[in-house]
């Protein structure tokens, strides 16, 4: 079995290490594509390469992942499969351009460096390969559990955007203090600050083009800034 990863960031190379295939890499950025050739036993393709692959898998950003489907859906002979993190329009799109494919949507809930996880799935259109392919990730210590586009993409508004802006919005209005002034509840969100301001940019400003949650807790905080005692105390009810 042969598989096309296009993307060879941190979650195509994550793909490409959990999953037992000959993989090729196609990136636009040639040095990125032989590094993950390298650290997975893979092979280097031009993202114009007209070879056809059992599987093609597309780990790109959210903001790219409707139109790199368009593109390389027609090299997919049997399966076509997303790990993007954003499921109605990779759904949407692989349904559309490969209605007699295999068709699976993948969001694992972690970076690549702390797998394994817990990974969403949307088995569109099911087979043997797809099948195959989530068998190898159960057997490398995920827990892959079902859900639809819609269901996926509302809670990633929660699990991500609004948190990821909740905890920006913490280390923008913090200031330096000694360590020995942290409460454990202080101490956690400046340990979850410092994991997620390690990461890049790019993936944390496309969470919230994507899902828009900073908006919700703009607001949420203005609501409590602007609480007397008494709505406070509601506000403080509500969000247990």
């Amino acid at each position: 079995m042969n598989a096309l990863i296009v993307g060879a960031g941190e979650m195509g190379r994550w793909f490409g290490g959990t999953i037992s295939a000959s993989i090729a890499y196609a990136d636009f950025d040639d040095d990125t594509a032989a590094a993950a050739a390298r650290e997975t036993g893979g092979r280097v393709v031009s993202p114009a390469t007209d070879e056809t692959f059992d599987i093609v898998c597309l780990a790109v950003p959210m903001t790219d992942i409707g139109s790199a489907i368009e593109r390389h859906a027609d090299r997919a002979t049997n399966a076509l499969v997303d790990v993007a993190g954003v499921m109605e329009p990779a759904v949407r799109t692989m349904r559309a351009v490969g209605p007699d494919r295999e068709r699976l949507s993948l969001h694992p809930l972690f970076a690549g460096c702390h797998a394994p996880g817990r990974i969403a799935v949307v088995a569109d259109q099911p087979g043997p390969i797809t099948d195959f392919l989530r068998a190898e990730l159960t057997e490398a210590g995920n827990e892959l559990f079902e859900t639809t586009p819609e269901e996926h993409d509302r809670a990633m508004t929660t699990v991500q955007a609004r948190a990821h802006a909740a905890i920006l919005a913490f280390g923008l209005a913090s200031e330096p203090v000694r360590e020995e002034f942290h409460t454990p509840v202080s101490a956690e969100l400046t340990a979850l600050l410092e994991r997620i301001t390690d990461g890049t940019p790019r993936v944390y400003a496309d969470i919230q083009g994507a899902f828009a949650g900073a908006d919700d807790i703009a607001a949420a905080a203005r609501r409590i800034a602007r609480a007397d005692d008494d709505a406070f105390e509601t506000l403080y009810r509500n969000a247990r």
